[in-house]
């Protein structure tokens, strides 16, 4: 049988990180994909896999991704992403909103774009988007980054619309409150503080392994079976707004 091929964006930290290593446990050959090239060559060394220096926000590093994935592809996680900045929008930052919805949203048409031949190609492809419950509630201070997976989400629903007779699944995966190593970290400016605070009296957050095991279950439903969306949040987490804290 021929090894099935899957490419990670982003997986350099985090949830791309951890569904890169899901996916090859589940037996699958990982072009793990990020502009940290250093990252994900030694992921794919652990995992045996192929590491490919990639910005998604750039055409020229997005193509030589294509070039080297070749004629066909299983899987592909679009989860290059990211939050930058906090403000209202009284005094929002245009660069910052500007490089979220680069990343977040033309990043993810890039890619796809790229690689819809070769996902195609292989008679049962799978496009997983990772997008956010930020992508379906506004909240203060957030109106860049929920902007910005309002618009992962879209562009996931018109995919489906559009590869409706294509051998393509579409899935998004939208999640709450995860904890990982640099998500709040890089929103705050490195501000680790702020950072903690996200997460601060929450004994359960999710965690990237998390996120990571969706997707994998995701991807090898039967072929018929399409995972339109999985909202995924941890218990504590009722909504956006209503977090289960406790302090000592």
């Amino acid at each position: 049988m021929t090894t099935r091929t899957a490419v990670v964006t982003g997986a350099s930290s985090g949830i791309g990180a951890a569904t890169a290593r899901h996916l090859a446990a589940a037996g699958f050959h990982v072009y793990c994909a990020a502009r940290r090239e250093d990252r994900v060559s030694a992921l794919a060394k652990e995992l045996d896999g192929t590491a490919v220096r990639c910005d998604v926000t750039s055409p020229e590093e997005v193509a030589a991704l294509a070039e080297q994935v070749g004629g066909t592809l299983d899987v592909l996680v679009n989860n290059a992403g990211g939050a930058f900045g906090a403000d209202p929008v009284a005094s929002a930052n245009a660069d910052e909103w500007r490089a979220m919805y680069e990343v977040n949203v033309i990043g993810l048409m890039q890619v796809t774009r790229a690689l819809l031949p070769a996902l195609i190609a292989s008679g049962a492809g799978v496009i997983v988007n990772v997008g956010s419950t930020a992508g379906r509630i506004a909240y203060e201070g957030g109106a860049g980054y929920t902007a910005a997976k309002h618009g992962t989400k879209v562009v996931s629903e018109t995919l489906r619309l559009e590869l409706y007779d294509q051998p393509v699944r579409v899935c998004e995966i939208a999640p709450g409150m995860v904890k990982t190593e640099e998500f709040a970290t890089v929103r705050f400016g490195g501000d680790q503080e702020k950072a903690d605070a996200v997460y601060a009296g929450v004994a359960e957050p999710l965690v990237a392994d998390d996120i990571a095991d969706a997707i994998t279950w995701m991807v090898t439903r039967p072929s018929h079976v399409n995972i339109d969306e999985m909202v995924i949040r941890p218990r504590a987490q009722a909504a956006q707004h209503k977090v289960h804290r406790v302090f000592p």
